[in-house]
Protein backbone atom coordinates (compact mmCIF):
# COMPACT_ATOMS: atom_id res chain seq x y z
CA UNK A 1 0.00 0.00 0.00
CA UNK A 2 1.66 3.27 -0.35
CA UNK A 3 2.57 5.53 1.60
CA UNK A 4 -0.32 8.11 0.60
CA UNK A 5 -2.91 6.25 0.70
CA UNK A 6 -2.86 6.52 4.63
CA UNK A 7 -1.88 7.78 8.11
CA UNK A 8 -1.33 7.68 11.39
CA UNK A 9 -2.31 9.37 14.27
CA UNK A 10 -0.21 9.09 17.66
CA UNK A 11 -1.94 10.06 20.80
CA UNK A 12 0.44 10.47 23.98
CA UNK A 13 -1.51 10.62 26.28
CA UNK A 14 -1.25 10.40 30.33
CA UNK A 15 -2.48 6.73 30.80
CA UNK A 16 -2.39 5.80 27.46
CA UNK A 17 -0.88 6.05 23.75
CA UNK A 18 -2.66 4.85 21.22
CA UNK A 19 -1.34 4.42 17.16
CA UNK A 20 -4.03 4.74 14.68
CA UNK A 21 -3.81 3.89 11.11
CA UNK A 22 -6.29 4.78 8.97
CA UNK A 23 -7.16 5.79 5.08
CA UNK A 24 -10.28 7.26 3.36
CA UNK A 25 -12.43 4.98 1.46
CA UNK A 26 -13.92 5.93 -1.96
CA UNK A 27 -16.84 7.51 0.11
CA UNK A 28 -14.49 9.93 1.83
CA UNK A 29 -15.01 8.09 5.06
CA UNK A 30 -12.21 7.28 7.43
CA UNK A 31 -11.45 3.24 7.40
CA UNK A 32 -9.46 2.49 10.59
CA UNK A 33 -7.02 -0.05 9.22
CA UNK A 34 -5.05 -0.96 13.07
CA UNK A 35 -5.00 0.29 16.00
CA UNK A 36 -2.14 -0.49 18.74
CA UNK A 37 -2.27 0.63 22.58
CA UNK A 38 -0.06 0.52 25.53
CA UNK A 39 0.43 2.43 28.79
CA UNK A 40 1.72 5.38 28.98
CA UNK A 41 4.85 5.53 31.61
CA UNK A 42 6.95 8.35 30.63
CA UNK A 43 3.49 11.25 30.67
CA UNK A 44 2.56 13.24 33.63
CA UNK A 45 -0.69 15.77 33.05
CA UNK A 46 0.00 15.71 29.14
CA UNK A 47 3.59 16.43 29.49
CA UNK A 48 6.55 14.15 28.94
CA UNK A 49 8.29 13.52 32.26
CA UNK A 50 10.62 10.43 31.42
CA UNK A 51 11.91 9.82 27.57
CA UNK A 52 12.91 6.57 27.84
CA UNK A 53 9.85 5.02 29.22
CA UNK A 54 7.55 6.95 26.66
CA UNK A 55 9.92 5.84 23.65
CA UNK A 56 9.65 2.21 25.34
CA UNK A 57 5.40 2.70 24.79
CA UNK A 58 5.38 4.29 21.42
CA UNK A 59 7.39 1.59 20.55
CA UNK A 60 4.64 -0.90 21.45
CA UNK A 61 2.17 0.94 20.38
CA UNK A 62 3.32 1.06 16.86
CA UNK A 63 4.18 -2.04 16.69
CA UNK A 64 1.10 -3.28 17.43
CA UNK A 65 -1.02 -1.27 14.99
CA UNK A 66 1.70 -2.24 12.82
CA UNK A 67 0.86 -6.26 13.49
CA UNK A 68 -2.88 -5.60 13.22
CA UNK A 69 -2.37 -3.58 9.24
CA UNK A 70 0.51 -5.32 8.47
CA UNK A 71 1.69 -1.90 7.27
CA UNK A 72 4.98 -0.02 8.04
CA UNK A 73 4.68 2.78 10.42
CA UNK A 74 6.87 5.47 8.75
CA UNK A 75 5.62 9.14 9.77
CA UNK A 76 2.94 10.27 12.14
CA UNK A 77 0.68 12.81 13.29
CA UNK A 78 1.05 14.10 16.90
CA UNK A 79 -1.22 15.66 19.57
CA UNK A 80 0.16 17.67 22.03
CA UNK A 81 -1.70 18.78 25.24
CA UNK A 82 -0.79 20.18 28.94
CA UNK A 83 -0.84 22.60 31.61
CA UNK A 84 1.83 24.33 29.68
CA UNK A 85 -0.86 25.29 26.47
CA UNK A 86 -2.88 28.70 26.84
CA UNK A 87 -4.40 30.78 24.34
CA UNK A 88 -5.07 34.01 23.23
CA UNK A 89 -6.85 36.68 21.14
CA UNK A 90 -4.71 38.86 18.90
CA UNK A 91 -5.07 41.07 15.70
CA UNK A 92 -3.07 42.17 12.94
CA UNK A 93 -2.75 43.80 9.59
CA UNK A 94 -0.83 44.29 5.88
CA UNK A 95 -1.03 47.11 4.16
CA UNK A 96 -1.04 45.49 0.35
CA UNK A 97 1.25 47.16 -2.39
CA UNK A 98 -1.03 47.19 -4.93
CA UNK A 99 -4.93 47.41 -4.09
CA UNK A 100 -5.74 46.98 -7.96
CA UNK A 101 -4.84 43.17 -7.70
CA UNK A 102 -7.24 40.63 -5.71
CA UNK A 103 -6.22 39.28 -2.33
CA UNK A 104 -4.22 35.80 -2.56
CA UNK A 105 -3.84 32.50 -0.59
CA UNK A 106 0.01 34.55 -0.21
CA UNK A 107 -1.71 37.72 1.63
CA UNK A 108 -3.26 35.89 4.34
CA UNK A 109 -0.18 33.51 3.95
CA UNK A 110 2.12 36.70 4.80
CA UNK A 111 -0.51 37.90 7.63
CA UNK A 112 -0.11 34.46 9.74
CA UNK A 113 3.65 34.76 9.71
CA UNK A 114 3.47 37.99 10.73
CA UNK A 115 1.74 36.93 13.66
CA UNK A 116 3.64 34.16 14.18
CA UNK A 117 6.63 36.74 14.40
CA UNK A 118 4.80 38.02 17.82
CA UNK A 119 7.20 38.33 21.09
CA UNK A 120 6.01 35.08 23.73
CA UNK A 121 7.40 34.83 27.09
CA UNK A 122 10.46 33.37 27.22
CA UNK A 123 10.52 29.36 26.53
CA UNK A 124 7.11 29.95 24.62
CA UNK A 125 6.36 28.99 21.02
CA UNK A 126 3.56 29.57 19.54
CA UNK A 127 1.90 25.82 17.89
CA UNK A 128 -1.27 27.39 16.07
CA UNK A 129 -2.38 30.69 14.21
CA UNK A 130 -5.77 30.45 13.47
CA UNK A 131 -7.77 33.58 11.69
CA UNK A 132 -11.58 34.14 12.63
CA UNK A 133 -12.55 37.37 11.12
CA UNK A 134 -10.84 39.02 8.34
CA UNK A 135 -11.59 42.78 8.13
CA UNK A 136 -10.93 44.55 4.36
CA UNK A 137 -10.20 48.51 4.34
CA UNK A 138 -12.29 48.55 7.08
CA UNK A 139 -15.62 46.83 5.90
CA UNK A 140 -15.88 43.72 8.88
CA UNK A 141 -17.26 40.24 9.45
CA UNK A 142 -15.39 39.09 6.13
CA UNK A 143 -14.94 35.03 6.16
CA UNK A 144 -13.06 34.44 2.83
CA UNK A 145 -10.85 37.04 1.38
CA UNK A 146 -9.26 35.43 -1.07
CA UNK A 147 -10.67 36.91 -4.42
CA UNK A 148 -11.78 40.54 -2.65
CA UNK A 149 -10.07 43.93 -3.54
CA UNK A 150 -8.81 46.03 -0.76
CA UNK A 151 -5.25 47.25 0.32
CA UNK A 152 -5.61 47.08 4.27
CA UNK A 153 -6.01 43.64 5.29
CA UNK A 154 -6.92 42.88 9.06
CA UNK A 155 -7.57 40.18 10.81
CA UNK A 156 -8.47 38.49 14.57
CA UNK A 157 -6.49 35.57 15.49
CA UNK A 158 -6.85 32.71 17.74
CA UNK A 159 -3.29 31.91 18.86
CA UNK A 160 -2.09 28.80 20.71
CA UNK A 161 1.27 28.85 22.62
CA UNK A 162 3.24 25.94 24.59
CA UNK A 163 6.32 25.47 26.43
CA UNK A 164 9.36 24.81 23.51
CA UNK A 165 10.57 22.21 25.95
CA UNK A 166 7.44 19.94 26.08
CA UNK A 167 7.44 20.39 22.37
CA UNK A 168 10.27 19.52 21.89
CA UNK A 169 10.48 16.34 24.29
CA UNK A 170 7.41 15.08 22.49
CA UNK A 171 9.69 15.34 18.97
CA UNK A 172 12.97 13.60 20.94
CA UNK A 173 9.97 10.27 21.65
CA UNK A 174 9.19 10.35 18.23
CA UNK A 175 12.21 10.43 16.57
CA UNK A 176 14.13 8.02 18.74
CA UNK A 177 11.13 5.61 18.21
CA UNK A 178 12.62 5.65 14.58
CA UNK A 179 9.61 7.78 13.00
CA UNK A 180 9.15 10.83 11.12
CA UNK A 181 6.74 13.91 12.62
CA UNK A 182 4.31 14.79 10.01
CA UNK A 183 3.11 17.45 12.20
CA UNK A 184 1.73 18.21 15.97
CA UNK A 185 -1.58 19.67 16.55
CA UNK A 186 -3.41 20.74 19.64
CA UNK A 187 -5.22 17.54 21.25
CA UNK A 188 -8.50 19.39 21.49
CA UNK A 189 -8.30 20.35 17.81
CA UNK A 190 -7.84 16.78 16.71
CA UNK A 191 -10.99 15.32 19.05
CA UNK A 192 -13.45 18.32 17.91
CA UNK A 193 -12.39 17.01 14.38
CA UNK A 194 -13.33 13.51 15.34
CA UNK A 195 -16.84 14.31 17.03
CA UNK A 196 -18.45 17.17 16.43
CA UNK A 197 -20.44 18.05 13.30
CA UNK A 198 -20.40 21.38 11.23
CA UNK A 199 -23.98 22.14 12.54
CA UNK A 200 -22.27 22.13 15.78
CA UNK A 201 -19.17 23.66 15.38
CA UNK A 202 -22.21 26.54 13.24
CA UNK A 203 -24.29 26.52 16.17
CA UNK A 204 -22.39 27.12 19.03
CA UNK A 205 -20.33 23.97 20.80
CA UNK A 206 -18.39 23.32 23.80
CA UNK A 207 -16.28 20.39 23.57
CA UNK A 208 -14.91 19.26 26.85
CA UNK A 209 -12.11 16.20 26.57
CA UNK A 210 -11.60 14.19 29.70
CA UNK A 211 -8.27 12.93 29.36
CA UNK A 212 -6.21 11.07 32.48
CA UNK A 213 -4.26 13.42 33.39
CA UNK A 214 -5.59 16.98 31.52
CA UNK A 215 -8.85 17.97 30.27
CA UNK A 216 -9.27 19.96 26.82
CA UNK A 217 -11.71 22.26 26.12
CA UNK A 218 -12.39 24.19 22.53
CA UNK A 219 -15.00 26.39 21.66
CA UNK A 220 -16.62 26.48 18.35
CA UNK A 221 -19.05 28.99 17.06
CA UNK A 222 -19.69 29.93 13.16
CA UNK A 223 -17.76 27.05 12.26
CA UNK A 224 -14.38 28.81 13.69
CA UNK A 225 -12.54 27.71 16.62
CA UNK A 226 -13.16 30.47 19.33
CA UNK A 227 -11.14 29.56 22.66
CA UNK A 228 -9.25 26.51 23.62
CA UNK A 229 -7.66 25.81 26.95
CA UNK A 230 -6.54 22.87 29.09
CA UNK A 231 -7.56 22.47 32.62
CA UNK A 232 -4.32 19.85 34.40
CA UNK A 233 -6.99 17.72 35.99
CA UNK A 234 -8.20 14.64 34.40
CA UNK A 235 -9.29 10.92 35.30
CA UNK A 236 -6.34 9.93 37.18
CA UNK A 237 -7.28 12.62 39.84
CA UNK A 238 -10.38 11.07 40.66
CA UNK A 239 -8.71 7.80 40.93
CA UNK A 240 -6.26 8.86 43.12
CA UNK A 241 -9.25 10.89 45.12
CA UNK A 242 -10.83 7.32 45.49
CA UNK A 243 -7.67 5.78 46.42
CA UNK A 244 -7.13 8.30 49.34
CA UNK A 245 -10.78 7.83 50.81
CA UNK A 246 -10.95 4.57 50.83
CA UNK A 247 -7.41 3.33 51.77
CA UNK A 248 -7.00 0.87 48.69
CA UNK A 249 -4.20 0.87 45.83
CA UNK A 250 -4.52 2.60 42.70
CA UNK A 251 -5.28 -0.46 41.26
CA UNK A 252 -8.42 -1.26 43.06
CA UNK A 253 -9.35 2.16 42.90
CA UNK A 254 -9.39 2.25 39.08
CA UNK A 255 -11.65 -0.67 38.90
CA UNK A 256 -14.23 0.50 40.86
CA UNK A 257 -14.46 3.81 39.06
CA UNK A 258 -14.77 2.08 35.93
CA UNK A 259 -17.10 -0.58 37.08
CA UNK A 260 -19.36 0.49 40.10
CA UNK A 261 -18.26 4.68 39.82
CA UNK A 262 -21.10 7.28 39.38
CA UNK A 263 -20.75 10.84 39.27
CA UNK A 264 -24.31 11.41 40.67
CA UNK A 265 -24.76 9.69 44.37
CA UNK A 266 -28.30 10.29 44.53
CA UNK A 267 -29.13 6.78 42.83
CA UNK A 268 -26.79 4.35 45.11
CA UNK A 269 -28.45 2.82 47.94
CA UNK A 270 -27.13 3.00 51.25
CA UNK A 271 -26.94 -0.94 51.23
CA UNK A 272 -25.09 -1.35 48.10
CA UNK A 273 -21.69 -2.48 49.16
CA UNK A 274 -19.05 -3.82 47.45
CA UNK A 275 -15.73 -5.92 49.06
CA UNK A 276 -12.70 -5.51 48.19
CA UNK A 277 -9.85 -8.32 49.18
CA UNK A 278 -7.55 -7.06 51.65
CA UNK A 279 -3.41 -7.39 51.02
CA UNK A 280 -1.05 -10.20 51.78
CA UNK A 281 -4.38 -11.53 54.06
CA UNK A 282 -5.65 -8.71 55.75
CA UNK A 283 -9.35 -8.15 56.29
CA UNK A 284 -10.95 -7.09 52.74
CA UNK A 285 -12.44 -4.16 52.75
CA UNK A 286 -16.32 -2.78 52.25
CA UNK A 287 -16.72 0.31 50.27
CA UNK A 288 -20.16 1.31 49.98
CA UNK A 289 -21.32 2.74 46.67
CA UNK A 290 -22.85 6.02 48.02
CA UNK A 291 -19.60 6.72 49.47
CA UNK A 292 -17.85 6.30 46.44
CA UNK A 293 -19.99 7.98 44.06
CA UNK A 294 -19.70 11.15 46.52
CA UNK A 295 -16.33 11.24 45.81
CA UNK A 296 -15.93 10.85 42.29
CA UNK A 297 -19.01 13.57 42.09
CA UNK A 298 -17.04 16.07 44.24
CA UNK A 299 -13.64 15.75 41.55
CA UNK A 300 -16.09 15.84 38.80
CA UNK A 301 -17.61 18.89 39.70
CA UNK A 302 -14.44 20.40 40.32
CA UNK A 303 -13.28 19.89 36.79
CA UNK A 304 -16.31 20.45 35.58
CA UNK A 305 -16.61 24.00 36.89
CA UNK A 306 -13.10 25.00 35.95
CA UNK A 307 -14.21 23.89 32.59
CA UNK A 308 -17.26 26.37 33.16
CA UNK A 309 -15.05 29.18 34.35
CA UNK A 310 -13.34 29.02 30.73
CA UNK A 311 -16.47 29.33 28.51
CA UNK A 312 -17.56 32.11 30.69
CA UNK A 313 -14.36 33.59 30.14
CA UNK A 314 -15.06 32.74 26.15
CA UNK A 315 -18.41 35.30 26.97
CA UNK A 316 -20.78 32.43 26.16
CA UNK A 317 -23.71 34.68 27.94
CA UNK A 318 -23.16 37.16 24.77
CA UNK A 319 -26.14 36.85 22.63
CA UNK A 320 -24.26 36.77 19.26
CA UNK A 321 -21.49 33.91 21.47
CA UNK A 322 -24.36 31.93 22.32
CA UNK A 323 -23.63 28.18 22.46
CA UNK A 324 -26.71 26.74 20.80
CA UNK A 325 -25.42 23.40 20.42
CA UNK A 326 -24.34 22.98 24.31
CA UNK A 327 -22.04 20.84 25.46
CA UNK A 328 -20.34 17.95 24.00
CA UNK A 329 -18.59 15.45 25.96
CA UNK A 330 -15.20 13.20 25.22
CA UNK A 331 -12.63 11.46 26.23
CA UNK A 332 -11.98 8.58 28.55
CA UNK A 333 -13.79 10.32 31.29
CA UNK A 334 -16.83 10.87 29.74
CA UNK A 335 -17.58 6.84 30.23
CA UNK A 336 -18.25 7.78 33.81
CA UNK A 337 -21.74 7.05 34.58
CA UNK A 338 -24.22 9.92 34.88
CA UNK A 339 -21.45 12.54 33.81
CA UNK A 340 -23.65 13.77 31.12
CA UNK A 341 -26.36 14.96 33.39
CA UNK A 342 -24.28 16.38 35.44
CA UNK A 343 -22.55 18.33 32.85
CA UNK A 344 -26.00 20.19 31.93
CA UNK A 345 -26.33 20.59 35.89
CA UNK A 346 -23.37 22.51 36.03
CA UNK A 347 -23.07 24.34 32.84
CA UNK A 348 -26.73 24.58 32.67
CA UNK A 349 -26.59 23.48 29.41
CA UNK A 350 -27.87 20.41 26.76
CA UNK A 351 -24.97 17.69 26.53
CA UNK A 352 -24.22 14.50 24.94
CA UNK A 353 -21.46 11.96 24.31
CA UNK A 354 -19.22 12.52 21.85
CA UNK A 355 -18.25 9.52 19.85
CA UNK A 356 -15.72 9.46 16.96
CA UNK A 357 -18.02 7.97 14.54
CA UNK A 358 -18.83 11.54 13.08
CA UNK A 359 -16.58 10.65 10.20
CA UNK A 360 -15.95 7.07 9.82
CA UNK A 361 -16.83 4.25 7.70
CA UNK A 362 -20.09 2.06 8.16
CA UNK A 363 -18.22 -1.09 9.59
CA UNK A 364 -15.90 0.67 12.23
CA UNK A 365 -15.08 -1.51 15.04
CA UNK A 366 -17.28 -0.55 18.07
CA UNK A 367 -14.17 -0.35 20.02
CA UNK A 368 -12.65 2.22 17.91
CA UNK A 369 -15.39 4.84 18.58
CA UNK A 370 -15.53 4.74 21.71
CA UNK A 371 -15.02 8.46 23.24
CA UNK A 372 -11.32 6.66 24.47
CA UNK A 373 -10.32 6.87 20.44
CA UNK A 374 -11.90 10.25 19.94
CA UNK A 375 -8.81 11.99 19.93
CA UNK A 376 -6.09 9.67 17.78
CA UNK A 377 -9.12 9.12 15.18
CA UNK A 378 -8.75 13.28 14.37
CA UNK A 379 -4.81 12.63 14.52
CA UNK A 380 -5.68 10.60 11.55
CA UNK A 381 -7.89 12.73 9.80
CA UNK A 382 -5.69 15.53 10.41
CA UNK A 383 -2.62 13.65 8.73
CA UNK A 384 -5.10 12.37 5.82
CA UNK A 385 -5.46 16.23 5.43
CA UNK A 386 -2.47 17.11 5.39
CA UNK A 387 -1.48 14.76 2.80
CA UNK A 388 -4.26 15.88 0.06
CA UNK A 389 -3.08 19.23 0.53
CA UNK A 390 0.48 17.87 -0.64
CA UNK A 391 -0.97 16.53 -3.41
CA UNK A 392 -2.71 19.77 -4.59
CA UNK A 393 0.29 21.80 -4.47
CA UNK A 394 2.04 19.18 -5.96
CA UNK A 395 -0.92 19.82 -9.09
CA UNK A 396 -0.27 23.47 -8.32
CA UNK A 397 3.39 23.46 -10.01
CA UNK A 398 3.14 22.59 -13.21
CA UNK A 399 4.09 24.40 -15.94
CA UNK A 400 2.68 26.84 -17.91
CA UNK A 401 1.97 25.36 -21.05
CA UNK A 402 -0.55 23.06 -19.43
CA UNK A 403 -2.74 24.89 -18.12
CA UNK A 404 -5.80 23.52 -18.82
CA UNK A 405 -5.11 20.27 -17.24
CA UNK A 406 -4.66 22.01 -14.05
CA UNK A 407 -7.56 23.67 -14.40
CA UNK A 408 -8.98 20.00 -14.32
CA UNK A 409 -7.46 18.49 -11.95
CA UNK A 410 -8.16 21.89 -9.69
CA UNK A 411 -11.59 21.23 -10.43
CA UNK A 412 -11.57 17.46 -9.50
CA UNK A 413 -10.08 18.90 -5.85
CA UNK A 414 -12.63 21.44 -5.92
CA UNK A 415 -15.35 19.07 -6.06
CA UNK A 416 -13.84 16.49 -3.93
CA UNK A 417 -13.70 18.74 -1.21
CA UNK A 418 -17.34 19.92 -1.63
CA UNK A 419 -17.87 16.03 -1.07
CA UNK A 420 -16.01 15.79 1.91
CA UNK A 421 -18.39 18.69 2.95
CA UNK A 422 -15.04 20.79 4.00
CA UNK A 423 -15.69 24.59 3.93
CA UNK A 424 -13.39 27.00 2.44
CA UNK A 425 -12.14 28.31 5.86
CA UNK A 426 -11.37 24.93 7.19
CA UNK A 427 -9.21 24.24 3.89
CA UNK A 428 -7.55 27.51 4.20
CA UNK A 429 -6.81 27.13 7.56
CA UNK A 430 -5.37 23.99 6.88
CA UNK A 431 -3.05 25.47 4.30
CA UNK A 432 -1.89 27.46 7.04
CA UNK A 433 -1.15 25.14 9.33
CA UNK A 434 0.94 23.19 6.70
CA UNK A 435 3.27 26.22 5.99
CA UNK A 436 3.15 26.60 10.01
CA UNK A 437 3.85 22.87 10.56
CA UNK A 438 6.89 23.44 7.85
CA UNK A 439 8.47 26.10 9.34
CA UNK A 440 8.01 24.26 12.63
CA UNK A 441 9.30 21.44 11.94
CA UNK A 442 12.85 23.01 10.56
CA UNK A 443 13.16 25.24 14.19
CA UNK A 444 12.74 21.19 15.91
CA UNK A 445 15.50 20.18 13.63
CA UNK A 446 17.93 23.39 13.80
CA UNK A 447 17.69 22.64 17.78
CA UNK A 448 18.62 18.59 17.47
Amino acid sequence: MEQQEYAVGLDIGTTKIVAMIGRKNEYGKLEILGVGKSKSLGVHRGVVNNITQTITSIQQAVSQAEGVSGIKINDVTVGIAGQHIRSLQHSDYITRGDSETVIDQEDITKLCNQVLKLVMLPGEEIIHVLPQEYKIDGQSDVKEPVGMYGGRLEANFHVVVGQVASIRNIYRCVKSANLGLKAITLEPLASADAVLSQEEKEAGVALIDIGGGTTDLAIFKDGIIRHTAVIPQGGNIITQDIKEGCSIIEKQAELLKTKFGSAWPGENKENEIVSIPGLRGREPKEITLKNLSKIIHARVIEILETVFVEIKNYGHEEPKKQLIAGVVLTGGGSQLKHIKQLAEYVTGMPSRIGYPNEHLAGGSDTENTSPLFATAVGLVMKGLDAQQEEVVEEEEVIEPEVEEVVEEEEEKVVEEEQEENTTPQENKSKGIFDSWATKFKEFLDKAE
